[in-house]
């Protein structure tokens, strides 16, 4: 199937979903993860009608914005940023989703300053407390919240997770739905640099789980452009 057939019929499920949980299909939208694609695949996904880009590496970022790949859609960092990479990163996307330690805030914060901009941020949660995953804990995003007027640069826009591997259907249900429950809690909270309204969590194999659960955000990569040559 091409890129365009295959974002129709992620769209038909999107929406399915949706609908079954009682939602507006409207409400959520499609992050198309172009992770080891080119610039015409990026061209060819946008042109499908995806929402916006979510882009892994720093130097893929960067050959694809001189190529002017994104033209036409928003663009967030989505992958792991190093705090020697941030300069690179910072004013040059709409939104960095993969804020997972104060380190990293805080060097987002300094150069957003230098630039003199606000950086749209959402903050990674490791959900399923996997040693081998950056984010942070559950029970630190309300904490944090209460102190991020520290970071006045940023604006946290929302919420942002990975779940662990699932074997079966279904089981990413449970922590798709207690990183709904944050999501609630955090925006109850009034500071002047959060403003919430996303919560960005499933990807090809559970986005249907995690849009029943409230997602408004799906990073698709795979199910859009096929399987990854590594």
């Amino acid at each position: 199937m091409s890129i365009a057939e295959n974002v129709a019929s992620i769209r038909s499920a999107m929406a399915q979903a949706a609908r079954e949980a009682g939602r507006d299909p409207g409400e959520v939208k499609l992050c198309a993860a172009t992770k080891m694609n080119d610039a015409d695949a990026v061209r060819q996904a946008i042109a499908a009608g995806v929402d916006l880009c979510g882009e892994n590496r720093v130097q893929e970022l960067t050959e694809k914005l001189r190529q002017n790949a994104y033209q036409g859609a928003p663009i967030h960092f989505i992958g792991h940023l190093q705090t020697n990479k941030v300069r690179q990163v910072v004013g040059k996307v709409d939104l960095i989703q993969s804020v997972g330690s104060e380190h990293l805030l805080s060097a987002i914060d300094r150069e957003a300053r230098k630039q003199g901009i606000r950086q749209d941020i959402l903050l990674e949660v490791n959900i399923g407390s996997e040693e081998s995953k950056t984010g942070f804990a559950a029970g630190d995003i309300l904490p944090l919240i209460d102190k991020i007027d520290s970071f006045p640069n940023i604006c946290v826009r929302g919420l942002m997770a990975i779940p662990p591997i699932s074997q079966n259907p279904g089981d990413n249900l449970k922590f798709f739905l207690k990183m709904r429950q944050i999501y609630v809690d955090i925006r109850a909270k009034k500071n002047d640099n959060v403003s919430v309204d996303c919560l960005s969590m499933g990807m090809s194999g559970d986005f249907a789980d995690a849009i029943r659960a409230g997602s408004t955000m799906i990073r698709v990569g795979t199910a859009i452009f096929g399987a990854r040559s590594y």
